[in-house]
């Protein structure tokens, strides 16, 4: 028998994180602990904020699902039991956690992968003012690479800011479903002139069609528009990269397997997270080896982090050697 354990916490921000209708002081997570013979693994979860999931409905899907759990479920049993989104994300991940340290097998090893150690990842830039962004993106020196969050509105001069800020960086933007086909385009100038690579989820979930026969210059990717495995083939054909969350699709499970089935559709996997601690970022860093794109940076925005925590570092998220997916001290074994 598991024994399943909840919590509830509060990680403030250095300070106020904007993006396209939203702004964020604060991220409150659920913190799944499973415990077997005396060996606990741990996952967290975020939820989904656009899908209105809050840590109170989170803890409600995992305490149905809590008889099943303690029971010794499996994680191919949780994907059935549990819909995608932050809670089975966490209880998952857990799942993943305690099996390597019951195990002594890490989970990159038994998810077929190599040793999560130093990542390059995207440094994101909240909406603001044009200075205040390109301040930010001068503090960022020497990160390589960078993503912009843009809201439809007032974002030429920040485009041009950052560009100006660093013209040596590759920059992404997100617009967090704040665009129209006809605003999309207005900006595509602006977006060329300042070198952009990549427009994530530029229109609202519902209005992919405003892209049909866009044929942007620069790659779309998509967020919002793909939840999880089972949207992953619609997106063919209006995007060329999907991003993949493990609190949207619902663990690193199914992020897995999102991966590896965006690319059988021709499209390249990129993975992002949303604002989380070290805990969650390490299982996120896992699946970033099988993308072409990685925007993990979601830990580095608190005020403080959980211990053991990942680093970041000269553009790259560097993970611990111990903590989430590693065995305990003393129980590392190799798998066969």
């Amino acid at each position: 028998m598991l024994s399943l354990d909840i919590k509830t916490e509060r990680w403030p921000f250095k300070e106020p994180f904007r993006i396209s209708g939203y702004v964020f002081t604060d991220s409150e997570v659920v913190v799944v602990s499973l415990t077997q013979d005396g060996v606990t693994g741990q996952g967290e979860g975020a939820g989904v904020y656009y899908r209105k999931e809050t840590p109170a409905t989170m803890v409600a899907q995992i305490e149905s699902a809590r008889a099943a759990v303690e029971a010794g479920i499996s994680r191919e049993a949780l994907r059935e039991l549990l819909p995608n989104g932050g809670a089975r994300n966490a209880l998952d991940c857990a799942l993943w956690d305690l099996e390597a340290k019951r195990s002594g097998i890490p989970a990159w090893k038994a998810a077929g992968l190599q040793p999560p150690g130093a990542t390059k990842t995207t440094f994101t830039i909240g909406a603001d003012t044009p200075e205040k962004m390109a301040a930010i993106a001068r503090g960022y020196a020497p990160a390589p690479r960078l993503k912009l969050k843009l809201t439809g509105k007032g974002d030429a001069p920040r485009l041009k800011a950052v560009r100006a800020a660093r013209p040596d960086a590759w920059i992404g933007v997100d617009a967090n479903q704040g665009f129209t086909r006809a605003s999309l385009e207005a900006l595509m100038p602006v977006l060329q002139e300042t070198a952009i690579s990549l427009i994530e989820q530029p229109v609202k979930v519902g209005h992919e069609g405003e892209l049909d026969g866009l044929n942007s210059p620069i790659p779309l990717a998509a967020d919002e528009s793909v939840q999880g495995l089972d949207d992953v083939a619609k997106a063919k054909g209006r995007f060329d990269i999907v991003s993949i969350k493990l609190d949207k699709c619902g663990g690193l499970t199914e992020g897995l397997m999102m991966a590896r089935a965006i690319r059988e559709q021709g499209m390249r996997p990129m993975v992002g997270c949303m604002a989380s601690t070290s805990l969650a970022m390490i299982p996120g860093c896992l699946v970033s080896q099988l993308c072409d794109f990685v925007d993990m940076d979601g830990a580095m925005f608190f005020a403080n982090d959980r211990p053991p925590q990942v680093v970041y570092r000269d553009g790259e998220v560097i993970c611990p050697d111990t903590g989430w997916g590693m065995p305990n001290a003393g129980e590392l074994r190799t798998a066969s």
